[in-house]
């Protein structure tokens, strides 16, 4: 009974002496694979020029209150130069009518009917496939 107790006392060693090793050589392998930045996102790129703030808000105000949330998405999306850029941001946690394309910090993105098309949290919307893969990202591959 003694010999059993002490070769199980002897394989827990090892295994705990085992176990240690190879989480210090994940440790050391994370690290050296650890990106030196942090995620960044793709450059702005403009798309044209947008018509005055007052104009699409006055617009907007008369088609309704659902078309006055696009348009309020559509101006905060606007640069201060007054220049378009071809995302705009999601409105409660969905992608507003006419931007159906979702886009997060992945580098990828979604379009409908596309696998994980409804699980995926937008951080950008886009109206077309071309104006995501212009910004940087690329097609999910479902």
């Amino acid at each position: 009974m003694a010999r059993l107790l002490r070769r199980l006392l002897v394989i827990a060693i090892f295994g705990a002496a085992l176990g240690a090793a190879v989480r210090a050589l994940q440790a050391r392998r994370l690290v050296a694979t650890a990106p030196d930045a942090g995620p960044s996102w793709p450059p702005l790129t403009p798309v044209e020029p947008a018509p005055a703030a007052g104009a699409a808000a006055g617009a907007a105000a008369a088609a309704g209150p659902a078309a006055s949330a696009e348009a309020v998405v559509e101006e905060t999306a606007a640069g201060a130069a007054g220049v378009a850029v071809a995302w705009v941001a999601p409105v409660a946690g969905g992608c507003p009518d006419g931007y159906p394309v979702k886009a997060n910090r992945s580098g990828i993105f979604h379009v409908p009917g596309g696998q994980f098309y409804d699980r995926t949290v937008p951080e950008r919307c886009y109206a077309d496939p071309q104006a995501a893969e212009a910004d940087g990202y690329r097609p999910a591959r479902r």
